[in-house]
């Protein structure tokens, strides 16, 4: 699909091939079709065999997570999971947030594989890949239903979210709260609404996400902010302040990391760097090559959540200093979630 101009509510402003096409075709200017001012959603639904993935990598702190949606309606231009639409022959453009794919049967597996014999309780996280709180979580509830058979089996989750849906479930995230079962942390890359709407276009508003903080924390559930992605000369200098909101609103720790633009999303971020602020377009590149070891991405373990280099140095003394000086925990400090507590089903079923 060729670029004419933004698309209302969307991030990309095309559809590109993803990488294992076959064919790529190209449209002729003569016969281009002109692009709608904006596309609807389309679901469809997904009757999956697995729904816990795994994953070893190092430098995550986990080593399972739990997606009940493929696809992401926020649109957030810089999201890493967008080539994960390649694998179903979609777009990790504009297909990416507009055919989405719900997962049905993510409730009744969660528990199948919870009841299995072999399992054994670590934490889960809600939202590794897409937004668990993304807009179709209002008609399809998977979301909720996996926090229902989690509470039910005491078992303990993580969620990453900058969706505000996510307060429909205060009443299961202050149950597993009580227990020490929860612990949420929120997205938050910029305070400012113009900002937000090119960059991610369909999740919640800046002050929306804070609001969220401040009732999970004032409701007992503990709540963290993620300053993710940083982009340079984008939202970098907001770090300082996105720090000092959060914690106000009652954020007891924080991290941050450097945008990664892995396999279709590079392209996909120079489009749109060409679309919404062409002249910081090359400052922006430059500085994620100088990041990135003369590269727009390297997928090393750990440079990729952090960078390298004096851009990379610098970002993290600023996170470092601001962290300190805001009183946030260090992960040490934060209190390990209770994988004591895991009853699994046919244990608990055994004392009625």
């Amino acid at each position: 699909m060729p670029i004419t101009a933004p698309l209302r509510g969307r991030g990309s402003a095309s559809n590109p091939a993803n990488r294992f096409a076959p064919t790529r075709s190209e449209s002729d200017a003569q016969w281009q079709e002109e692009v709608p001012v904006s596309i609807a959603t389309e679901i469809q639904e997904e009757r999956s065999t697995t729904i816990i993935s795994r994953n070893t990598s190092p430098d995550i702190p986990f080593d399972r997570s739990l997606n009940p949606y493929r696809g992401c309606e926020h649109g957030c231009i810089y999201c890493y999971a967008r080539p994960t639409h390649a694998y179903w022959d979609l777009s990790p453009g504009l297909d990416f947030e507009t055919k989405l794919i719900a997962r049905t049967n993510a409730v009744e597996l969660l528990e199948a594989q919870l009841s299995h014999p072999s399992y054994r309780c670590a934490p889960i996280n809600l939202g590794a890949n897409t937004d668990p709180y993304q807009p179709i979580e209002r008609q399809y509830r998977l979301t909720r239903g996996c926090l229902k058979v989690l509470l039910r089996y005491r078992h303990p989750v993580t969620i990453v979210t900058k969706g505000a849906l996510i307060l429909r479930d205060l009443d299961l995230l202050q149950a597993l709260a009580a227990q020490n079962l929860v612990r949420v942390f929120v997205s938050l890359t910029n305070l400012d609404d113009g900002l937000k709407r090119i960059l991610e276009p369909r999740a919640a508003a800046p002050a929306a996400r804070l609001r969220v903080i401040r009732r999970l924390h004032e409701s007992g559930v503990p709540v963290g902010v993620l300053c993710a992605p940083i982009i340079p000369q984008v939202n970098d200098t907001e770090l300082e302040g996105l720090l000092a909101a959060a914690r106000a609103a009652g954020a007891d720790s924080a991290a941050y990391t450097l945008v990664r633009l892995p396999h279709e999303v590079a392209p996909l971020f120079e489009e749109w760097l060409q679309t919404h602020l062409p002249q910081r377009a090359a400052h922006v590149l430059s500085l994620i090559r100088q990041c990135r070891g003369g590269k727009l991405y390297d997928a090393g373990f750990g440079q990729r959540l952090r960078g390298e280099g004096p851009f990379a140095e610098l970002l993290a003394q600023r996170f470092a200093v601001a962290h300190r000086r805001l009183g946030f925990k260090r992960g040490s400090e934060l209190p390990a979630l209770d994988c004591a507590r895991f009853a699994p089903p046919g244990r608990q079923l055994a004392l009625f």
